[in-house]
């Protein structure tokens, strides 16, 4: 495989918000009032533990964006670059309109909450049922030129 092809040119990891994880992390408190009748040490320990676990989870488990040589890749799903049209990115009210009233329902999606950035990328594959990828991102920019790249890869291929 050519190191071009292989190289990364975009990586995003989806993460909750800050307040997405304090809020996630205010589980633990609750669990440790329902043990606190019992013993409260192990109610503050357990506690801790679920919060720690959560937030970690919750990171961890992020969906990726991410383009790789000629690939885009959005979570579990992947497209190579070839198949992609010109990529349009959206921020502010623009961005809440394509995930909402705007949304292609023809279309792929990739939403994170909290993530004010949205591109939305045309589908140029006959045989795919799917028109269109619209997926978060907190550098709409970036992920554009990163598309765009790739789709010059995948002409010189």
């Amino acid at each position: 495989m050519n190191d071009q092809v292989a190289r990364v040119i975009y990586r995003e990891r989806l993460t909750p918000s800050l307040w997405m994880l304090v809020t996630i992390a205010l589980v633990g408190p609750m669990v440790s009032l329902v043990f606190v009748p019992l013993n409260t040490s192990v109610a503050l320990v357990l506690g801790g533990a679920v919060s720690l676990v959560l937030v970690v989870m919750s990171i961890v488990l992020s969906p990726v964006v991410s383009v790789t040589g000629s690939v885009l890749r959005a979570g579990r799903a992947h497209i190579d670059a070839q198949w992609l049209g010109e990529p349009e990115q959206f921020t502010g009210q623009d961005a809440r309109d394509k995930r909402t009233r705007d949304i292609a329902r023809d279309g792929w999606h990739l939403f994170r909450g909290g993530i004010d950035g949205v591109v939305v990328v045309p589908v140029t594959d006959p045989a795919d049922p799917m028109n269109s990828w619209t997926v978060t991102t907190r550098t709409p920019d970036r992920l554009s030129a990163a598309i765009r790249s790739a789709r010059r890869i995948s002409a010189a291929e």
